[in-house]
């Protein structure tokens, strides 16, 4: 497994500029709430950096005011469909202590989103809910997914296939890392035009 640092965007930059972008378009955090499917109270957090949303999450409030994830950070993509397992993308968001790396590439009709999470012990996530799909494959480690409520313990090699609209959240309890392939339909790094935050890109190359 990389040993590899992920590199955060800086500090006190994604909750003022969901807060800018939701302005410039009039909306409510309601309004907001409603159409990314978390919470008002969530949201007002993270507008207020006082809360960190892992990737997915991001990319829900980031379709909800009408742009791409890029609009607020600027994230690694493989310059081809191939990744090597020496040089592929690694990043994080400033605040979490959640790592990514990024598998998917980006080509015009591409429609899936695809990472492994680095998940550090005691990690919790928001619970969410939007259009689209998700696979869930437990590379090593255990998770404890959490759907309408169910709560599913997860080993290595266990896989779990949802809606999006199903309300869902996950926990790593226990006190190892883990590790998780994401493979979603949810478009996370399929628009672009927006600003770019420059920290948002890996650092040392895995060795």
């Amino acid at each position: 497994m990389s040993t590899a640092q992920a590199k955060p965007i800086p500090e006190r930059q994604l909750g003022p500029s969901i807060r800018r972008r939701r302005k410039q378009l009039g909306m409510t955090l309601q309004v907001l709430g409603d159409r990314a499917g978390v919470s008002v109270g969530y949201l007002s957090q993270v507008e207020r950096d006082n809360a960190t949303p892992s990737l997915g999450t991001l990319a829900q409030i980031a379709n909800a005011l009408d742009t791409g994830l890029e609009y607020f950070v600027a994230a690694p993509r493989p310059v081809d469909s191939l990744t090597r397992a020496s040089t592929r993308p690694h990043f994080a968001l400033a605040g979490s202590s959640m790592r990514y790396e990024s598998l998917g590439a980006d080509f015009p009709g591409a429609e899936m989103s695809s990472f492994v999470l680095h998940v550090p012990p005691g990690y919790v996530s928001e619970e969410v809910s939007h259009e689209g799909e998700e696979i869930l494959y437990v590379l090593d480690g255990e998770i404890d997914q959490t759907l309408d409520g169910q709560v599913i313990h997860m080993g290595a090699g266990d896989s779990l296939h949802y809606s999006g609209l199903r309300p869902h959240s996950w926990a790593n309890t226990t006190d190892r890392p883990a590790r998780i392939l994401w493979t979603g339909t949810l478009a996370v790094l399929h628009r672009k035009g927006g600003l770019e935050l420059p920290e948002m890109i890996p650092n040392d190359k895995p060795t």
